[in-house]
């Protein structure tokens, strides 16, 4: 492999990282990129799952340290996303994915539109109530998140993020945290399904998880120092790009 090849890799890496820890849509830049290099999209689609798996080893790892993650209670919405995380992986090459992609981008511009119009919602703390406890809808509702990472990955972040302030009360901080270990873990089972159907390339997805790596670090500490009103603007700009990318306007 090139050496400007490499640098792409982890400079792309680490820009991904940083946005996957803070919004999400990384994806969005490391999967074009690893086609371009030459891998299939199958191929790119399971090697980018090594990034987001280390990247979010690292995420998870300061943001436990910060006290923002608490993972005796944060576990639990990670067990419908692994189970349909596994579903997804599986049935991967089964969907058409330019019509999905359409999709996810009208419901991105929903969610876009919540954002804007109510932000206090995003970023109010919870500073002495009790920890919200997920239900029956939250666990069905991070079941289908999951299913959707599994297939692809790309934007899942957005997803988890509605789900985790909309559905289960947390600000964005909190939020970003446990997003980021639901992604951790059911990345693992993933990996390991698209291992063994032959589609990752090792070398390109460790260079990759390289940059993605000290990206997550600088992403976790921006989350955790500025705090959710900070974060909810990178949120935005993240969201505003990739519905854009979704819609083609930058070209396939």
């Amino acid at each position: 492999m090139e050496w400007y090849y490499i640098l792409a890799l982890v400079g792309v890496g680490f820009i991904a990282g940083f946005i996957n820890t803070v919004a999400g849509g990384g994806s969005t830049l490391t999967l074009p990129l690893l086609m371009f290099l030459g891998l299939p999209a199958s191929v790119a689609n399971g090697t980018n799952r090594i990034a987001i798996l280390l990247q979010n080893v690292i995420g998870v790892n300061t943001f436990r340290k910060n006290k923002v993650l608490n993972l005796s209670t944060d576990y639990k919405l990670a067990m419908p996303a692994i189970i349909g995380s596994i579903i997804g992986a599986f049935i991967a090459v089964e969907i058409n994915e330019s019509i999905l992609e359409k999709v996810i981008a009208g419901l991105m511009v929903l969610m876009l539109v919540i954002i804007v119009a109510k932000p206090d919602v995003w970023v109010k703390e919870r500073v002495g109530e009790v920890e919200p406890k997920p239900g029956i809808l939250q666990y069905v509702i991070f079941f289908l998140i999951g299913l959707y990472g599994g297939f692809i990955q790309m934007g899942v972040g957005f997803f988890l993020l509605a789900g985790l302030v909309l559905g289960c009360g947390h600000n964005l901080v909190k939020a970003n945290a446990v997003k980021v270990f639901i992604v951790l873990i059911y990345t693992a089972f993933a990996l390991v399904i698209f291992l063994f159907n032959g589609q990752v390339d090792l070398k390109a997805g460790l260079i990759l998880a390289a940059g993605n790596m000290v990206g997550a670090w600088a992403g976790a500490h921006f989350t955790i120092k500025g705090g959710a009103r900070y974060v909810r603007y990178v949120l935005i700009f993240a969201m505003v790009i990739v519905i854009l990318k979704l819609f083609g306007v930058f070209g396939t």
